[in-house]
């Protein structure tokens, strides 16, 4: 049987990808996004003994980095580690790569502008997520999804046609 940390740990190796996609839509540069990674790593390991529906683990990552991403963002003060979190394989490089895509940066110049949520929904709709999960995980209606998504998809319309 596998220690807590163990199961944590193997958790984030398989989940890491979502982590880095929610950094890379809330921060532009890469030390803010290295310094959310940290962060959500931070508030992952702090949750994780309350999580009860290990089938739902995708979902809970994604609501506590993007609830995390954006409460970074709404702090001024930096904060202080008391003890080492473990590191995560480089995948800075992925980034690197992904961001070298024309028309990848200018989505995401297009999705820099919108709101936390909407940012949160777009996220999760491109990551092909199901209304009903993008619901669950950002705690509004299914509908409301619906409508966001909509009016996003607007703006980023009107955005990219700049």
């Amino acid at each position: 049987m596998k220690s807590p940390k163990e199961e944590f740990l193997d958790i984030l190796s398989n989940y890491q990808g979502i982590l880095y996609k929610v950094s890379l839509v809330y921060f532009k540069n890469k030390p803010d996004r290295e310094d959310n990674l940290q962060e959500i790593i931070y508030q992952l390991w702090k949750s994780f003994p309350s999580l009860k529906n290990h089938n739902s683990i995708g979902s809970w990552i994604y609501a506590v980095s993007i609830n995390t991403s954006i409460s970074r963002i709404k702090k001024v003060s930096r904060i202080e580690y008391r003890e080492t979190i473990p590191e995560l394989p480089d995948k800075s490089s992925v980034i690197d790569e992904m961001l070298k895509n024309e028309s990848l940066q200018l989505l995401l110049k297009a999705i820099y502008n919108l709101d936390e949520l909407d940012k949160s929904i777009m996220l999760l709709y491109l990551e092909e997520k199901r209304y009903d999960e993008i619901a669950e995980i950002i705690g509004i209606s299914k509908s409301n999804v619906g409508v966001r998504i909509n009016r996003a998809k607007e703006i980023l319309k009107q955005n990219l046609k700049k």
